[in-house]
């Protein structure tokens, strides 16, 4: 096990009793704001990077990006993803899931693309809808790989659904998924429920998956759009991980990073782990990440209830003096 013997020299600990100088208005010989920033940034991100030697990982077990290779199938993750597969695979036109912030919706949208093989679908993903009409009816013909340009919204709408035959002709099926539905305007959702229009007589051309905050059932249940809430036929709430279940998700995420005993989290560290995080996957990376980094500083591979309390504070913008 590579150790590094100065890391606690310098640590993030000094860096952060600087910081709450400067915020509080304290003189800090040699210290400005802008300075303590720049360098809090640089050595978390280089200690960031020499941690993965200390524990002995091949890559960050924690990061908050949604990679589907870290994807946690929990009980309640799978039947998210069998109620997708279920609603495109059935034809079923639109499919809702919902859940909080950083419950891991867009990591089971990406999880889902990778399963939908190109040569029996064609798919376009929507990450950002805080569109117009009609820069949402051309980005959704973008992604589809369509030309647009000195089109208008009637004629983008014309080439989607020529384009949509087409695949109907080749046997395939079409997906349109709109990841922050929550923040499609009332215009905008009355867009992608004309979009689901577009049918034969026998089949719907599109299948449009809707993935959003909880705020987007109460969106829906305005009388306003109530035939697009009746075209919804399959629905799903993402709920948090429970206590047991956050145990299984570190111990996943760490062993996927190439993790073989170490580092180690006591059972209260992961107590305190669920209770910050309420069970929120992006909350759970945020604090873990931040508590193997202070696992780093200190030169241990356990990493107990004091460190994630440290990881916590920082978390927080709490800094001891």
């Amino acid at each position: 096990m590579t150790r590094w013997p100065g890391a606690c020299r310098f640590s993030t600990a000094g860096l952060s009793n600087r910081k709450s100088q400067v915020a509080n208005h304290q003189y800090v010989p040699g210290f400005t704001s802008q300075s303590i920033n720049s360098a809090f940034r640089h050595y978390s991100c280089c200690l960031r990077h020499v941690y993965l030697d200390f524990y002995g990982l091949k890559e960050p077990p924690f990061d908050i990006t949604p990679n589907p290779r870290f994807l946690f199938y929990s009980a309640k993750h799978r039947e998210a993803y069998n109620h997708l597969l279920y609603g495109i695979r059935e034809r079923k036109g639109f499919v809702q899931v919902t859940g909080e912030v950083g419950a891991g919706k867009t990591t089971l949208c990406r999880a889902l693309l990778e399963q939908l093989d190109e040569t029996c679908f064609a798919t376009a993903l929507i990450l950002n809808p805080a569109l117009n009409p009609d820069e949402l009816m051309k980005a959704i013909a973008v992604e589809f790989g369509l030309r647009t340009t000195g089109l208008d919204r009637l004629d983008t709408l014309a080439v989607i659904n020529e384009f949509l035959l087409q695949q109907l002709e080749a046997n395939k099926e079409s997906v349109l998924v709109i990841d922050e539905a929550q923040q499609l305007t009332d215009d905008l959702l009355e867009q992608v429920r004309l979009l689901s229009n577009l049918e034969t007589d026998d089949r719907k051309l599109l299948q449009i998956v809707l993935l959003g905050q909880p705020e987007l059932r109460d969106r829906l249940n305005n009388p306003r759009l109530r035939q697009l809430r009746q075209r919804i036929t399959v629905r799903y709430h993402l709920f948090p991980l429970t206590q047991f279940e956050v145990t299984q998700y570190v111990q996943h995420r760490l062993e996927i990073s190439g993790a073989n005993g170490t580092p180690r989290f006591t059972r209260p560290a992961l107590w305190r782990v669920y209770h910050y995080s309420k069970g929120i996957p992006r909350l759970i990376n945020a604090i873990c990440d931040k508590a193997l980094l202070a696992g780093f500083v200190r030169q241990t591979e356990r990493i107990d209830y004091r460190t994630i309390g440290a990881a916590v504070r920082e978390l927080e913008g709490c800094f001891a003096a």
